[in-house]
């Protein structure tokens, strides 16, 4: 395995891109959805479960983990590969969006963001710096660089405010990264909803030459025709060569518009938060085991689905361990969702490589809109 972090583009199809991350720890498949394993955790699953879903990657939180258990005990500890026992590839926030929306009492100014912990109230300061040490500490593969993320909609002298100041700290994060060899530094475009600022950060940080670009700031509320638009300017000012990833993102059809654009990367606590809460994905679309219909059902969620949680257990019995509130509900159902989002990515990096993702991408919206199959 390569010693360098490179990314390799096999593969497009219109602005469709088939690729692939290479890492010391391992390739991640390109267009790839990472589960998000806020603290050390992809809630409700194993993580030898996530990887027999498929997935080459997943997501750490430094927010979460640098407020518990702490970058340098998990450092000390061995890091965050080692700690969660995920021997593979781990992408790590900055945070920035974390402070946004959990933190209480945040100060934003030019030398960072000083928040109360959502936990136990004590204060904490994330500088861009800092966001660098602690994912350092972590020893996660992919960085992000610490941005400000607004909420739309908001006034467009603050998105021009806030995108400014994620670029200089886009290039104090380049700094204080330096040369870590196997490892990668990602800049975050910003610029809310406003095409001519995101075009602004794009070019601005692809001058900074990072090894990756992410597109922040689109899962916050905006409908998806604001995140459609801003990928369409987006992308194309970003290095072909280099990877992209959509932060955040987010519903099935979301990834499959966006990897339409030409997005390589997503992430999204979709598939496990909608598990906990009886909300299964399939290829049919969403079905809801908390409701009646389910409950004298014996036909799986998927007869056709690889995954034991789709395929072995009837609708029937998980309607009863949701109503009943047993945690075995959530486990089978968060497996069953996280598994679906990398069938479905699979599937996506196979119609790129077929050279029929338009029809592809047609064939998988029709199947939502046909809908689960007629209660029994």
């Amino acid at each position: 395995m390569s010693a360098a972090f490179g990314f390799r583009l096999l593969a497009s199809d219109g602005r469709a891109r088939r690729g692939e991350v290479v890492t010391p720890r391992g390739v991640v498949r390109t267009p790839a959805f990472m589960p998000v394993g806020t603290g050390g955790t992809v809630k409700a699953l194993y993580m030898d479960q996530v990887r027999g879903t498929g997935a080459d990657i997943i997501l750490g939180n430094t927010y979460h983990l640098m407020l518990r258990p702490g970058a340098e005990r998990v450092a000390r500890l061995g890091g965050l590969h080692a700690f969660a026992n995920w021997p593979h590839p781990i992408l790590t926030d900055s945070g920035g969006f974390q402070v946004m929306s959990l933190a209480q009492l945040r100060k934003i100014d030019e030398s960072g963001v000083t928040f109360r912990s959502h936990i136990d109230g004590t204060v904490h300061a994330l500088t861009p710096e800092r966001a660098v040490e602690i994912q350092g500490l972590l020893g996660s593969d992919i960085q992000m660089q610490l941005d400000e993320c607004l909420r739309l909609p908001a006034p467009q002298a603050e998105q021009r405010r806030a995108m400014e100041l994620s670029l200089r700290w886009a290039e104090r994060c380049k700094t204080a990264f330096g040369v870590q060899p196997g490892r990668a530094l990602f800049g975050i475009v910003q610029g809310g909803e406003d095409a001519a600022l995101r075009e602004a950060s794009a070019r601005a940080l692809a001058a900074l030459d990072l090894k990756g670009y992410a597109v922040g700031g689109l899962a916050v509320g905006e409908p998806q025709a604001v995140m459609l638009a801003m990928l369409d300017v987006v992308c194309p000012a970003l290095p072909h060569d280099k990877p992209r990833y959509l932060m955040g993102v987010g519903t099935p059809d979301d990834i499959v518009k966006a990897v339409g654009r030409g997005i390589d990367m997503f992430d999204c606590v979709m598939p496990t938060r909608a598990g906990r809460h009886g909300l299964a994905y399939t290829r049919r679309g969403k079905v809801n085991l908390k409701n009646a219909r389910h409950a004298d059902d014996p036909r799986p969620l998927d007869e056709e689905s690889a995954c034991p949680a789709a395929r072995d257990y009837s609708r029937a019995y998980l309607h009863h361990l949701v109503r009943s509130g047993e945690a075995l509900g959530a486990m089978l159902l968060s497996w069953n969702n996280v598994a679906y989002y990398q069938a479905l990515m699979q599937d996506l990096r196979a119609a790129i490589e077929a050279g029929r993702y338009a029809a592809r991408a047609e064939a998988i919206a029709e199947g939502w809109r046909r809908g689960d199959l007629p209660a029994l």
